[in-house]
């Protein structure tokens, strides 16, 4: 029994002795990193701001190119940075490819004119009203104009007000709404507001708002009244039932609702339902599920040719999956029929899409998004929205060819295409240049810790930001195991890079290689980036304060 309670208390003593121990260690850890991060919070980083000649004249070049801080839109900023609409296919819309054009003369009798101080009033006297959200400077917003004029005359007779507002001028209005482009548009209905999300033309405009305020389903029982349609419109919906009431027109007004860019109508003529010959018949179950599928696998052509007017149509499609042909105009009639047949045998499953290279407004916009160069033909295959992988087929078009690029791509078999600039000759100054097919090399070695920026050559807060951040690479090049990189995000791509805008900014700490990389959002000089880096690097490293400024870049690691 003794020594059951001598062997308790040399537990007891040995547990005390431990726990001692190691809240000794740990107070003694804690001492450390408490001392590190007040080091870090003391040190005198003056001297990387101070100026030098190069990021001053530098800074000088990039604010040339941007717009006048004294300037009418300087209160108007929709957008903190400059936006990437070219991340993925799905930002894509018909304003991509409408060029800037002069202001029209345009006969808008009919388009209220909106200011803060009549809004709310045309708002809660008139059940719908659409509202454009416009710049006076705004290509995209002149060509629109004449469109929505002509929309306007054709819906004031339905009991629709189509108004505009001049955003510059109007500004508390377009941050209430959070306007974040041009042109922004909404559709309002009692005072509830929703997007418009239609076409920009006045028959888009007209269909959409129809839509929204009528049944979903017209009836159709003259000859005339089919002649009308067939005639004003390029694709419709005809329901041949045997009543205009009950739950198969109940059923069709459901599925209406879904497709805002088909215009939906039933009839019980037979004579009137024979002049649709020309016509995909339909004998399904009727029920609306079945029938917005119908409409949406059949509503596009099998090859379809990319316009701002059918861009709508194939990013709106249930099929995700698309196969774009690139082709010039001189040998789109060689290989448009043989891209058609192959078209046939994936019917359901595949968008086929017709990309002229030589057309200006769509056709060299998109070859250009997806890297597409030469005069072609080339086979594109794309995920679409959710994805953007592409993967790339240059050899010949053939019908049996283009059918088993198809099959692979819909049996997950292609390797992914990506775009890259060639790679540099030489890469030795202080900002390393990354493209894609050097981006493994440089930004995912392991032994290094890699900041890099994403920009666009175009991009103005990518422009003012350049003269920083060399000088974050000059002061820090002594340092072996810090790599400061910067990648044109508009003709080069990674699966790891996924960006939202111009410039991103992201941190891949070496041993960490496989992990996602840190996104930076810091203030944007160079001693933010510093301490960013010194917080973040698995390599421990510390500036050396020069003994002037001309010595900037020594640099040593912490000893451990």
């Amino acid at each position: 029994m003794p020594s059951h309670k001598r062997l308790v208390v040399l537990l007891s003593l040995t547990t005390l002795l431990l726990f001692s121990s190691f809240t000794l260690t740990s107070t003694k850890k804690s001492s450390q990193n408490d001392n590190t991060a007040n080091e870090n919070d003391d040190e005198d980083l003056s001297f990387l701001e101070e100026p030098d000649e190069a990021a001053t004249t530098a800074h000088h070049r990039a604010d040339s190119n941007l717009p006048d801080p004294d300037g009418d839109d300087e209160d108007l900023e929709l957008d903190e940075d400059d936006d990437n609409d070219y991340g993925d296919f799905s930002s894509y819309s018909p304003s991509h490819f409408e060029a800037e054009q002069p202001p029209w003369d345009v006969d808008d009798k009919d388009v209220v004119v909106l200011k803060e101080r009549n809004f709310t009033t045309v708002i809660e006297n008139n059940q719908y009203v659409m509202v454009e959200f416009y710049a006076p400077w705004c290509g995209h917003c002149q060509a629109l104009a004449p469109e929505y004029a002509a929309a306007a005359t054709e819906l004031k007779n339905y009991g629709v007000v189509l108004a505009k507002i001049d955003a510059t001028a109007e500004q508390e209005m377009a941050h209430e709404y959070d306007v974040q482009g041009f042109p922004s548009i909404f559709f309002f209905v009692d005072g509830e507001h929703k997007p418009y999300t239609g076409h920009r033309t006045k028959d888009g405009i007209v269909t959409w708002v129809k839509k929204k305020i009528g049944p979903g389903v017209y009836n159709i029982s003259t000859a005339d009244d089919a002649e009308r349609i067939l005639t004003s419109e390029n694709k419709v919906v005809l329901a041949f039932l045997t009543t205009l009431v009950g739950s198969e027109s109940e059923e069709l007004a459901a599925a209406s609702k879904l497709e805002d860019n088909v215009n939906f109508y039933q009839t019980v003529v037979p004579d009137v339902a024979k002049l649709f010959h020309n016509a995909l018949l339909w004998y399904g179950k009727f029920v609306k599920a079945e029938i917005a599928d119908f409409v949406a696998i059949n509503k596009l052509a099998l090859v379809t040719t990319f316009s701002k007017e059918t861009a709508p149509l194939i990013f709106e499609s249930k099929i995700k999956k698309q196969l774009l042909l690139f082709v010039t105009k001189k040998n789109s009639d060689k290989f448009f029929p043989i891209f058609g047949e192959a078209a046939k045998l994936f019917k359901g499953k595949l968008v086929f899409v017709h990309v002229d290279m030589d057309n200006e407004d769509a056709g060299k916009p998109v070859a250009s998004f997806f890297g597409i160069t030469g005069k072609g033909p080339k086979v594109l295959a794309y995920i679409g929205n959710n994805d953007g992988r592409k993967f790339l087929y240059d050899g010949e078009v053939t019908v049996d060819n283009t059918k088993a690029f198809g099959e692979d791509f819909l049996h997950d078999k292609l390797k992914p295409f990506l775009k890259s600039d060639p790679v540099p000759e030489t890469n030795d100054g202080d900002v390393k240049i990354v493209v894609g097919d050097n981006f493994d090399d440089i930004v995912l070695d392991e032994s290094k810790d890699v900041l890099l920026e994403v920009y666009a050559p175009w991009c103005g807060h990518c422009q003012a930001l350049e003269p920083t951040y060399n000088k974050l690479a000059k002061h820090l090049r002594g340092i072996e195991s810090i790599v400061i990189a910067k990648m044109d995000g508009s003709t080069n791509e990674h699966p790891k890079i996924k960006t939202d805008g111009f410039p991103t900014i992201l941190f891949f700490p070496a041993g960490k290689k496989s992990s996602d990389p840190i996104t930076v959002d810091v203030d944007r000089t160079v001693a933010a980036f510093y301490k960013f880096l010194r917080k973040h690097a698995s390599i421990p490293f510390k500036l050396k304060k020069p003994t002037s400024t001309s010595k900037a870049g020594s640099g040593v690691k912490d000893e451990l």
